[in-house]
């Protein structure tokens, strides 16, 4: 199960493993150690019912020999400075015989872009994107190596790796607004990055990257000084992007995912050197149905090369890939787990992710289904998100699930 460590903090530590391990049946906690700002509700913790996490953090003692002559360097939460957030998890976890994983966020550290602005994508105009470290830049490649080597020190089973590959332009901010139309290829396009590593990435591939550059910032331009946009298809596919720049926009897309995909691989490289496992999180089911629980449209992955997520090349790199289940259909739930099992070649290669609670589930009938379906297929690994967001009902939904399934 996903957690806080001001979850940790506020409510206790032996009280919420207790409610994960007695309460939930849950073999396991997930703990955020590197995470984003956001402002979230929290029913049932007796300090705070909203809490502003604090943005751009870990949640662990980093050791510096890690980070030595890094451009960027981690920040420490202010919860550290008389804890141990993860050391102490791990601890009380072992005493209760269950496991420990890190959800890390990588490259989406509004902090790191703020203060190293040369780090973060950067748009057909120049603009970089601070909320967004670029894949392709080496010095982030070496930060988020020496992360998941640093985090790999502690006793945790595996790294749940959020946020390691590009993210378009709504992934977002604060208060984002945008009301001129640029239809959903012009908003693709916009999220594109051209800093100078991810152009000479596509360059070395063969990609005329100066051509495709020009090419989307005068489409934008043109999408910018008309008042009305064509009509486009709902769902943006690959190949309508093919108008613009032809095969060579295809081939500066496909350098993007060449680049997550050996970030990947040197991030599951490094936390196995401490024996540590990587699961790389895709969040397409995330960006289909976050907001209701309600995706439409085609499987989740369809949408994964858009970040530059290729799943089975990530499968093969990493020990596992999780998809975020945010469906409140279980049928439409195995439509995603269908294409992404097709993609990986075996479920042994894929994770879960749940939401035990609305907009996805709103009784325990619905949570036994999907926790059978995720059985049936023979999935990996199950988690569930999230402690601090649910009401303690969630959990007896969970144990329900496990017993029924």
């Amino acid at each position: 199960m996903l957690a806080f460590a001001t979850d940790l903090h506020d409510e206790g530590l032996d009280a919420v493993l207790g409610n994960v391990q007695d309460r939930a049946r849950v073999d396991g906690l997930t703990m955020a150690v590197a995470y984003h700002d956001a402002r979230d509700l929290f029913p049932h913790n007796p300090a705070h019912k909203v809490r502003y996490l604090e943005g751009g953090a870990v949640f662990f003692r980093p050791e510096e020999s890690h980070y030595e002559g890094l451009r960027l360097q981690p920040h420490v939460a202010e919860l550290v400075t008389t804890s141990d957030p993860l050391g102490d998890l791990c601890a009380a976890a072992g005493d209760r015989g269950m496991s420990v994983n890190a959800r890390t966020v990588f490259l989406h550290s509004d902090r790191l872009g703020f203060m190293h602005p040369e780090c973060a994508t950067q748009n057909a105009f120049g603009d970089r994107y601070l909320t967004d470290l670029c894949p392709s830049n080496p010095e982030v490649r070496a930060y988020a190596r020496a992360l998941a080597s640093d985090i790999s020190r502690y006793e945790i089973s595996a790294i749940l790796a959020e946020s390691l590959h590009f993210h378009g332009l709504t992934h977002g901010y604060h208060h984002e607004r945008y009301f001129e139309e640029l239809g959903a290829i012009g908003t693709y396009l916009l999220g594109l990055c051209f800093c100078t590593y991810c152009l000479e990435t596509a360059r070395q591939v063969g990609v005329d990257a100066e051509m495709v550059h020009r090419s989307v910032r005068d489409e934008l331009v043109r999408r910018f000084e008309e008042d009305m946009i064509e009509e486009e298809p709902g769902e943006l596919r690959r190949d309508y992007l093919a108008t613009f720049a032809g095969r060579q926009l295809l081939g500066y897309l496909d350098a993007r995912t060449q680049t997550v995909t050996s970030l990947a691989a040197e991030v599951s490289a490094a936390a196995a050197e401490a024996g540590t496992s990587v699961a790389f999180l895709d969040l397409s089911g995330a960006e289909k149905g976050f907001a209701s629980g309600r995706p439409t449209g085609d499987a989740a992955p369809t949408i994964s090369w858009q970040m530059g997520i290729d799943v089975a090349a990530l499968a093969e790199v990493c020990n596992t890939v999780e998809a975020a289940g945010y469906a409140g259909d279980p049928d439409r739930l195995k439509l995603d787990l269908d294409a992404y099992q097709a993609l990986a070649g075996e479920a042994s290669r894929l994770g879960l992710i749940l939401r035990p609670m609305p907009p996805d589930c709103r009784s325990a009938d619905n949570l036994i289904a999907k926790v059978a379906l995720a059985r049936e297929l023979g999935l990996k690994r199950l988690a569930f998100y999230h402690y601090g967001f649910c009401r303690l009902r969630a959990l007896d939904w969970v144990r329900q699930s496990f017993a029924t399934a």
